[in-house]
């Protein structure tokens, strides 16, 4: 998984929160939706990590008091703040900048799409609802699998809250591009940094197609 950072110039769509809370540095206020799962945690890392963020939600239906207690340890500005359960979750949300949902169950061995859809598109859609109650505007990136069908499932939310805007729902699928670049460097013995491969397609396993034909490789002593 991979996250891209996003600066400050170059978002006009985002406006910085002017928020000192305990002497945190203007930035965004950002909201983690699944924080204490296996992307939530790193990824909730990587936000307290990042100089444009200020304040840093971390919600989640278990856990998540000592994920927070453990992410707030980190010395950088931004001010982390945990919320367990449904009746926390307005609470977390209220006037975020950015929304980020690695909720839900991962997929299991012997679970098929459709199985792991019936789950996570339920608790997509309670998400959801809460952003659009509390934080219209907030730009929202959804990771929770699987990625084609659980951002439409927001996008429907948002249509009926009357908050849609397809410039501000995100789904997030950069892990294809990442896993097409580390295979390829595999093959080729090159360091995957060093190689772009293409992805098109969705993301399932039917529907992604990796451009080999198209790969690039900023290695000066390769050629393909």
């Amino acid at each position: 998984f991979t996250f891209i950072i996003l600066k400050m110039e170059e978002v006009a769509i985002l406006k910085g929160s002017n928020c000192r809370a305990k002497g945190a540095a203007p930035g965004f206020k950002v909201a983690v939706l699944g924080a204490s799962g296996g992307i939530g945690q790193p990824l909730s890392l990587l936000m307290k990590m990042n100089p444009l963020v200020s304040v840093l939600h971390l919600y989640d239906v278990v856990n998540t008091p000592g994920v927070t207690a453990d992410i707030s340890h980190m010395n950088t500005g931004a001010v982390v703040r945990g919320f367990l359960g449904q009746p926390q979750l307005e609470s977390a949300l209220t006037g975020m900048d950015l929304v980020i949902i690695p909720a839900g169950i991962p997929r299991k061995p012997g679970m098929t799409r459709d199985d792991l859809f019936n789950i996570n598109a339920g608790i997509v859609r309670t998400l959801c609802e809460g952003i659009a109650k509390c934080c219209p505007n907030a730009i929202v990136n959804v990771i929770s699998n699987p990625v084609n069908s659980t951002v439409p499932i927001a996008a429907e939310v948002f249509k009926k809250a009357g908050t849609y805007d397809p410039k501000r729902l995100l789904g997030v699928t950069t892990l294809d591009v990442v896993r097409a670049n580390t295979f390829v460097g595999e093959v080729l013995g090159l360091d995957p940094r060093d190689v772009n491969v293409p992805v098109v397609g969705g993301h399932a396993g039917v529907t992604i197609l990796p451009l080999l034909s198209q790969v690039i490789s900023t290695c000066s002593c390769f050629k393909f």
